[in-house]
């Protein structure tokens, strides 16, 4: 079933755009058709694909404005075999914009991604740093959201933040938001610190924690240098084999609960 999964902390620095790039490819590796949008004015993953965002005649901003269609902005990423929806700085004037709208601003990409739906297995969408409107929209076109953090009391915070958004949306504009899961990211199994935090993290939301675990690698920190996810960078590295395992275990859930819920749309699953 094609779904739209948002990876979202208004927390910065916690592997957010490295996590939409490298499980954006190891899906696509496992033959997923994938559509990576950048909704982050930094564009950092649109550069972390090998597109130069200064370049760009077409990106999110055309297409939240109306002045194109997803379609028409869309890059086919090789090596990588997927699909990016780029971004640049110009996002910000479509922020802006949206802001002055009466009504149905929160709406726009939802409708913006109407039409390609059926080209896709899963659209990941690259979130920005804070609970601003563009993030907004992209829990309100999403399905699930996936929550990418480090193992800090800090980052519980923001993840408690992130979380009441998360409810309030739900009851509100999107009542099938679901949390498709929170990923440990930057991990170190030395630090006492972010061990006690994952044990807390587990107790308190159990199988909505992924099993996989992201940990610190030199490898997936030199890949957006290079243009490329890690997997394409160095596939041996523990870095593209940890995203590579967590793409399986996303496919593992889904699978399992398709086995467990017959017809039953996706949004059950936890």
């Amino acid at each position: 079933m094609n779904r739209i999964i948002a990876i979202a902390n208004q927390k910065g620095g916690v592997g957010k755009t490295t996590t939409a790039v490298n499980l954006t490819a190891s899906l696509a590796a496992m033959k997923r058709r994938v559509l990576l949008l950048d909704l982050d004015p930094q564009g950092n993953a649109t550069m972390g694909c090998g597109v130069d965002k200064r370049a760009l005649t077409q990106s999110i901003c055309e297409v939240l404005l109306g002045d194109c269609a997803a379609r028409q902005a869309i890059v086919a990423i090789e090596p990588g075999g997927f699909d990016l929806l780029p971004s640049n700085q110009d996002v910000t004037v479509a922020e802006v914009q949206l802001l002055q709208l009466e009504s149905g601003r929160e709406l726009k990409l939802k409708a913006a991604l109407a039409p390609i739906l059926d080209d896709y297995d899963m659209i990941l969408i690259d979130c920005p740093p804070a609970l601003n409107m563009l993030t907004l929209n992209a829990l309100v076109a999403a399905d699930t959201v996936l929550v990418p953090m480090q193992c800090e009391y800090y980052a519980l915070e923001g993840l408690s933040a992130l979380l009441g958004t998360v409810e309030q949306i739900k009851s509100s504009i999107n009542p099938t938001l679901r949390l498709e899961g929170i990923l440990r990211t930057m991990h170190d199994p030395r630090n006492n610190l972010a061990n006690e935090v994952s044990t807390q993290l587990i107790e308190h939301f159990g199988d909505r924690v992924f099993r996989t675990i992201i940990p610190r690698n030199v490898r997936l920190a030199e890949a957006p240098s290079h243009g490329r996810p890690a997997l394409y960078h160095d596939k041996e590295s523990r870095g593209a084999l940890s995203y590579l395992a967590l793409a399986g275990e996303m496919i593992g859930r889904e699978t399992g609960a398709h086995a467990e819920a017959g017809t039953q749309p996706l949004e059950s699953t936890p």
